[in-house]
């Protein structure tokens, strides 16, 4: 198992950039900083999903219905690496990753502010709601099981 993150071993995402589509390690989207946490620090291979960033429709299509989300299990209890979907209106688009760092928060990725580590009252008083936490579940996508079932 891999050591859990700590705030000295966030420290160097903390401030980098947003920007559209980008995976690191000197700028990332909320996706892309999502993917980058949970590889380094859980070991978790999550897939590409490729959309537009900046058009919000595609996203909240993507957080909504993109199969990947199977391998999620919402919970009402927060752990370490979970994935917290966010939301600024009525549906999710937006998402960063949980963790137990002095008193917990989300660490995420935000247009025109980038890398930031936040407590829960912190994303509300910058107009963030907590749509839910997920866990992972390790169930493989619809696509790894068409693949095992041939």
């Amino acid at each position: 198992m891999m050591p859990a993150p700590d705030a000295n071993s966030l420290s160097p995402f903390i401030g980098k950039p947003w920007v559209a589509g980008a995976r690191g390690p000197n700028h990332y989207d909320c996706w892309g900083l999502f993917l980058a946490v949970q590889k380094q620090f859980f070991n978790r291979d999550l897939p590409e999903i490729p959309l537009d960033a900046l058009n919000l429709r595609e996203v909240i299509n993507a957080f909504t219905h993109h199969p990947e989300r199977q391998r999620w299990q919402r919970v009402s209890q927060t752990r370490t690496g979970d994935a917290v979907l966010m939301r600024q209106s009525r549906y999710p688009a937006h998402i960063g990753v949980w963790l137990d760092i002095d008193g917990g928060g989300i660490l995420h990725s935000v247009q025109h502010s980038g890398v930031v580590y936040q407590t829960t009252s912190g994303l509300y008083s910058h107009g963030w709601r907590i749509e839910g936490i997920y866990q992972f579940t390790e169930k493989p996508t619809i696509s790894e099981q068409n693949v095992n079932d041939r």
